[in-house]
């Protein structure tokens, strides 16, 4: 009777963020994401071909964490759902481009990196194909900012900081810095695609970084804490889901 009671208060927590998190909307504007035809052929293909690799791993991982834990397949779902609703909430940037969240280091504090490669991925492409945001061609590339290098920084700092900081602090760190590095990495392979005539690489990454610095900081600052959020009121609500997954005391 608790694991019902437990599973259907979990169920209505995730669907009432879900209802506050679309409240805001979603505008198919232009955004971080790279956008269609943005990238030169040999680099579309080169960051699909780099990605491949945590695809395949991600997919091995899914499907052993549904066969052994069937119990997290909610979760996963709003892994998925959350990482959506985030990235696709555009805001614009002072240059006149846009900043948005990720969403990606919830789900990689719960599964991993490479199911969040996954996760991500699948986002990405419901975003490119339903709002226009990102794009089939550059799949490759916006996939491995967002939903590869973002969620592997979140898993390397709740890794290395879980049992020396206070947890809070550690999955808002970790949240923010996942949404921070997305963009970091975004401006590397905008500018390894288009260096600068005269100042070459290093000219072109300080302009692409600057364009969403000053946006992006403050949305960083805001997912780490709204993760905070999430994992304490899933502490209330989902305490044997969390335990499953290895974070209890969350």
């Amino acid at each position: 009777m608790n694991r019902i009671k437990s599973r259907f208060n979990l169920k209505s927590f995730l669907l009432l963020v879900l209802a506050l998190l679309l409240g805001y909307g979603i505008r198919p504007v232009r955004a971080m994401h790279i956008m269609e035809g943005f990238l030169p052929k040999g680099w579309a293909i080169f960051w699909f071909a780099v990605s491949v690799p945590f695809w395949i791993i991600g997919f091995i991982q899914i499907r052993k964490i549904v066969a052994e834990k069937p119990e997290s397949r909610l979760l996963l779902g709003f892994s998925g759902a959350f990482s959506f609703v985030l990235s696709a909430l555009k805001i614009p940037s002072v240059t006149g481009s846009c900043s948005h969240p990720t969403g990606t280091g919830f789900g990689a504090l719960l599964f991993g990196p490479f199911p969040m490669a996954i996760i991500g991925t699948i986002v990405l492409l419901f975003q490119s194909l339903l709002l226009a945001h990102g794009g089939l061609t550059t799949l490759g590339a916006n996939a491995f900012s967002m939903a590869i290098a973002g969620p592997l920084i979140a898993w390397a700092v709740w890794k290395a900081l879980k049992d020396k900081l206070p947890q809070s602090w550690v999955i808002f760190l970790a949240a923010a810095l996942a949404d921070l590095l997305t963009y970091v990495v975004t401006s590397v392979q905008l500018a390894l695609a288009h260096p600068d005539p005269v100042g070459g690489f290093a000219v072109s990454f300080a302009k692409f970084g600057s364009i969403f610095a000053i946006t992006q900081i403050p949305l960083a600052i805001s997912e780490g804490i709204l993760t905070v959020l999430i994992f304490n009121a899933l502490k209330k609500n989902a305490p044997a889901e969390l335990k499953s997954l290895g974070i209890e005391g969350v």
